[in-house]
């Protein structure tokens, strides 16, 4: 009998506040389909321009569905990084390793802008694009903790992740450059009006290679555009005591350019639609410069803070950040309310801890796939292991 009235008088006590509850996920729902714009107008920063015209638009149209998806995308990226960061300082994440937290807007922004038949080389900084190219956050995480149900069967790590019209992750500076331009003659040959987007840093933008590439891409008009990802510092040195000029769009010189803010996701997308489109078009090359800033240091064996402030850094979060910055223009122009976007960030995290725990937990490849694709599409030969004694299968 007891128990009977506490459970009365809880029903009672519970009942104002569960329907509040129920009233307030009712209204939400209710705004979901019926209140919100479905689409807004921007105002977007101007691009500075390098022999060219015309740049692209300073006005952007982002409807409701695609800014759900760009902040989750972004969102997704921001945790998956930090994830990594916690992993390697528990010693489960080993070796090289280079995080993309702060620099979201670049890939995010380049793939909304481009087609999945395109193609996409970059450097080490790779897990952003690994995941905006279509390979989900489980086999990102599991090839980071050299897993087998890595992207790269636990065999590439950090630096080597690849799908399906993404050539990686490369770990020689500026190696990606000369190569992302053979995948642009091959789209030529092919002729399927597909391009090739080869990213760099602004570290690697000094290398020699680079400006060879430049001359080969506008000689045979490749439909390639050429990406400097500027996050302000190559390893530990800053753009202004590295490179005698720091206007890395200008650097063809006689291939045109552009400079993008890198941390607004709308102005990279209409930059690189308008690069994407003047390719296509049979033009040759284009430069591009994405102005854009890391929040961890170059690697996790650097700190960041040596040659930089930590108040550089909490500054750029507070008046740059690019998951920040769409979430204000969403909430702002009535395409989403602040607890839609909550929800989102718990789903989240929910989905980068059930990836963690598959990473930590999936057996690492045996030691027989050591000799396993070396060469693509080949019969099965041997392999001589550690000795002459130890022969392993190689499949393709």
């Amino acid at each position: 009998m007891r128990k009977m009235l506490l459970a009365a008088l809880s029903r009672i006590l519970q009942g104002p506040a569960a329907a509040g509850r129920t009233a307030s996920r009712v209204m939400v729902a209710s705004r979901n389909y019926g209140d919100f714009a479905s689409e807004a107008t921007f105002e977007i920063k101007k691009c500075d321009l390098h022999r060219l015209e015309e740049g692209p638009s300073t006005t952007a149209v982002m409807t409701r569905e695609e800014g759900l998806q760009y902040y989750k995308t972004m969102q997704t990226i921001r945790r998956m990084e930090l994830k990594s960061d916690q992993l390697y300082k528990q010693k489960i994440i080993r070796g090289f390793c280079h995080l993309y937290d702060g620099q979201e807007a670049c890939c995010v922004g380049i793939e909304a802008a481009i087609k999945p038949t395109d193609h996409v080389i970059t450097a080490y900084r790779a897990h952003g694009f690994t995941f905006t190219r279509g390979v989900p956050v489980r086999e990102i995480l599991a090839e980071l903790t050299g897993r087998k149900g890595g992207c790269a069967k636990g065999k590439g790590g950090s630096m080597h992740m690849y799908t399906k019209n993404f050539y990686g992750g490369n770990g020689i500076v500026g190696a990606q450059v000369p190569l992302g331009a053979g995948i642009a003659l091959a789209c030529k040959y092919n002729g399927k009006n597909e391009i090739c987007l080869a990213l760099y840093g602004d570290g690697a933008a000094n290398q020699g290679q680079i400006f060879e590439t430049y001359n080969m891409a506008a000689l045979w008009k490749l439909p390639c555009i050429f990406i400097c990802e500027n996050n302000r510092y190559g390893m530990g040195t800053s753009v202004e005591r590295a490179a005698a000029s720091t206007d890395y769009y200008k650097r063809g010189y006689f291939i045109p350019g552009l400079r993008v803010d890198g941390m607004d996701i709308l102005c990279v997308r209409e930059a690189v639609k308008f690069a994407a489109e003047y390719c296509r078009s049979g033009n040759g090359p284009l430069v591009m410069e994405l102005q854009t800033y890391r929040y961890h240091g170059h690697s996790m064996s650097d700190p960041g803070i040596s040659y930089r402030t930590r108040e550089e850094i909490q500054e750029v979060r507070s008046k740059s950040d690019p998951i920040t910055l769409l979430k204000d223009r969403m909430v702002n122009n009535n395409l989403a309310s602040v607890e839609e976007l909550k929800e989102i960030d718990v789903a989240v995290r929910k989905e980068i801890e059930e990836a963690a725990q598959f990473a930590t937990t999936d057996p690492e490849p045996p030691l027989e796939d050591l000799g396993h694709h070396i060469y693509f599409n080949e019969p099965p030969f041997e392999v001589r292991g550690p000795n002459q004694w130890i022969k392993y299968k190689s499949v393709g």
